[in-house]
């Protein structure tokens, strides 16, 4: 199915041409109030901004706290590997270590005061200097297993520090985030049965956050742009099946759109009704609500806002209280998606 463009017009102020407007999406006709200017209402600025900041900060910190643990993982069994080579290396220095102690461990001197032939003594001080060298050798790597094993503590200790700083900032977000919708409860979820992650990941940075991105993309929707992650991110929907309208990109207005780092799904598959989803409709909202849930940490998903309640990571479902009271301001009529 291809995907439909949605070319955005101011409406005519005058309520006898608004009633008989009509504007045609790929071949459907749709009453042109069905796409309002910004189909995330007016309203909801300044609760799209805190969100955004607070969604941030927590999927860069959880990112962060995610590679962290697959490096304790790593540097645990490079710790196991070193503390095994120690215990062998003090094994093998021990007599070493005690024979230098009791003053009989064998060197050269001794084997040329013992006297003999010029042959046997030649044999003798070439087997001394072998052993020497080898329990140098011995000595040496047991001193290197000992400092190894010394700075694979030191990481990991290091890395449980950096753990528990992440884990303070995502809790710090979480609350912020929190405030921002005005402290609400958790409500029933709209999005559906559990779904599993399907989509293929988008790239990260070394440390596990999100790498900044520009508006750099044709946005497919629209005749505006999108970030690499949120062409992804529609993309791997698209993948999936879920292949109602669609707009992403806005010029006007605050939040993500602009920046081209959101998309607007319809919750019809011809456009975006003036009225609430019902039906096979809301249905195929809490789907996809909840396959953008599945997938979030795939997908540098910021929140998620459908049938006026907001998932944001960490928290799940919250009410908020921002909206204008239409089907379009309270995300009634289709699911907006956020893309770190």
């Amino acid at each position: 199915m291809k995907w439909k463009t949605f070319a955005r017009r101011r409406l005519p102020v005058t309520v006898a041409v608004v009633a008989s407007a009509l504007l045609v999406l790929g071949g459907t006709v749709v009453p042109a109030t069905a796409g309002p200017v910004d189909p995330d209402g007016s309203g909801n600025q300044s609760l799209r901004e805190k969100l955004d900041a607070a969604a941030r900060a927590y999927n860069d910190a959880k990112g962060r706290l995610d590679a962290s643990h697959a490096r304790q993982g790593e540097l645990q069994q490079r710790l196991g590997a070193a503390e095994q080579r120690l215990k062998e290396l003090d094994t093998e220095v021990g007599p070493i270590a005690a024979a230098a102690y009791r003053g009989n461990r064998l060197n050269l001197s001794m084997v040329l005061l013992d006297g003999g032939s010029p042959a046997a003594m030649l044999h003798d001080a070439a087997t001394v200097d072998y052993l020497a060298q080898r329990d140098d050798r011995e000595i040496r790597s047991l001193a290197k297993a000992k400092k190894d094993y010394a700075e694979q503590r030191a990481a990991l200790d290091n890395e449980v520090k950096l753990q528990e700083q992440q884990l303070a900032e995502m809790e710090k977000r979480k609350q912020d985030a929190e405030r921002a919708l005005g402290n609400p409860g958790s409500v029933a979820p709209v999005g559906g049965a559990a779904q599993k992650a399907s989509a293929s990941p988008a790239p990260r940075n070394a440390d596990g956050s999100w790498p900044a991105e520009s508006c750099a993309q044709k946005d497919p929707t629209t005749s505006g742009c999108l970030t690499a992650r949120t062409l992804h991110a529609l993309q791997e929907a698209r993948a999936a099946g879920f292949d109602h309208f669609t707009a992403c990109y806005r010029s006007g207005g605050g939040g993500e759109h602009p920046k081209g780092r959101a998309c607007d799904f319809a919750a019809n598959a011809t456009g975006f009704q003036n009225a609430r989803a019902t039906g096979a409709d809301k249905s195929y909202g809490d789907q996809l609500a909840g396959w953008f849930i599945a997938n979030s940490d795939r997908l540098g998903v910021l929140y998620v806002i459908w049938y006026k309640q907001v998932w944001f990571p960490g928290l799940g479902w919250r009410a908020y209280t921002s909206g204008d009271g239409t089907p379009a301001g309270d995300h009634y009529n289709h699911v907006h998606l956020s893309v770190h």
